[in-house]
């Protein structure tokens, strides 16, 4: 299983406008994605509702994780997503 720990790069946290923009982005992603806080149990990185009962804050650590053939690039570009705060999927990473 492919994973990618990474802080919360938006002050606010995966809060209402940041977790829409992951949401979609894991959506977009193509494979399956789980997201957990550090010690956490991971859920649907796909699942608005999912990802707002992480209450992940800003600067905790998260996990994403796929299985899935071409999980590695799925994950790098969700992670950077996050690290950085960013409003939309890098296009390369």
């Amino acid at each position: 299983m492919a994973e990618r720990r990474v802080n919360v790069g938006w002050a606010e946290g995966l809060h209402a406008r940041p977790a829409s923009f992951f949401v979609r982005a894991a959506t977009a992603a193509g494979v399956p994605v789980t997201i957990a806080k550090a010690d956490g149990t991971p859920v649907n990185a796909a699942s608005m509702l999912a990802v707002l009962g992480l209450g992940a804050q800003g600067g905790e650590e998260i996990v994403l994780a796929s299985d899935a053939d071409g999980a590695d690039a799925a994950l790098d570009r969700l992670a950077k997503l996050v690290a950085e705060g960013l409003e939309e999927l890098p296009e390369t990473v």
